[in-house]
């Protein structure tokens, strides 16, 4: 039995997951490229597999078709944006996901991003560096109104931490809330942070809503970078009708965009996930999730 791994880092600091598939007479093939592949890649790295470790490579009717010997994909992760289930079902093909593993990892960093943020972290750790003695004066969690967008697993474990902190919480959410458009612009008027846990590729903060945003707010996103309009994104970021913005998603990986030049984003490279604990769990998951559609 042959699983190939699409996951650029799959036990990279843990070989639970891996000695699970080896103990049971798999042979493993790790993505030769340590990056998210590309659709000709991907494509190549299917051949005479049975069985696929998911990442983020375009898994969809153009590359399913030509993977003749697929049974089974397990994506190490959440989002399932990039697989064509339908597609997947109707070769056959069983199609799983991990969607408790990164909640505490994705909340925590979300928290961490507003923390740093509000308490001015990196301005003050490159003045140490370049210096400079400055007291910065940010902003506490208690008090701040915080939209989450989104209210999944992630976006109700945010939204529990922040009410411990002592933050107002409002969630938004069509599908799991029943929330209208006309709610998400007054909502957006009156927040003092919005962060992004929705699932999903069309885009949520247009322009026109991004327009409807308060002054100064601060803006999160861990879900995924097509949710907001990149230049609407950028424009407000340099006007300061966005005030701070942390993403660690984006329209394309590696991101090499605009945002790059904006002092008051920060950027990180899809990490959300990276926590020694939050890997483990998410690819013993979707290690046996393999292991069962294989019938091992």
């Amino acid at each position: 039995m042959r699983v190939v791994v699409g996951a650029s880092s799959f036990a990279e600091q843990n070989d639970r997951a891996m000695n699970l598939l080896i103990d049971k007479g798999v042979t493993v093939v790790k993505n030769p490229y340590a990056r998210k592949m590309t659709e000709d890649e991907i494509i190549e790295h299917l051949h005479e597999a049975d069985g696929l470790l998911a990442g983020l490579e375009p898994l969809d009717e153009s590359v399913l078709c030509r993977a003749d010997s697929l049974r089974a994909i397990a994506r190490i992760g959440i989002g399932m944006d990039n697989v064509d289930i339908p597609f997947a079902v109707s070769k056959g093909i069983k199609v799983s996901n991990t969607p408790s593993g990164p909640s505490e990892a994705v909340a925590e960093m979300t928290i961490a991003a507003l923390l740093t943020i509000g308490r001015q972290i990196i301005p003050s750790n490159n003045d140490m560096h370049s210096g400079t003695w400055k007291k910065r004066t940010g902003f506490s969690i208690t008090g701040l109104k915080v939209l989450i967008i989104g209210y999944g697993r992630i976006g109700r474990r945010v939204g529990e931490i922040l009410k411990f902190l002592g933050a107002h919480v409002t969630p938004f959410d069509p599908v799991c809330l029943g929330n209208s458009e006309e709610q998400l612009k007054l909502l957006l008027s009156d927040s003092d942070v919005v962060t992004l846990h929705a699932a999903g590729k069309e885009e949520i903060l247009t322009s026109e809503y991004i327009g409807y945003m308060k002054h100064g707010v601060v803006l999160l996103n861990s879900a995924r970078g097509g949710l907001i309009n990149e230049d609407a994104l950028y424009s407000a970021l340099q006007s300061g009708k966005i005030a701070y913005y942390w993403g660690d998603v984006f329209p394309q990986e590696p991101y090499f965009g605009k945002l790059i030049g904006c002092d008051n984003a920060i950027l990180t490279p899809h990490t959300a996930t990276y926590s020694r604990q939050c890997r483990e769990s998410m690819e013993t998951e979707a290690a046996q999730n393999i292991l069962r559609d294989l019938g091992l």
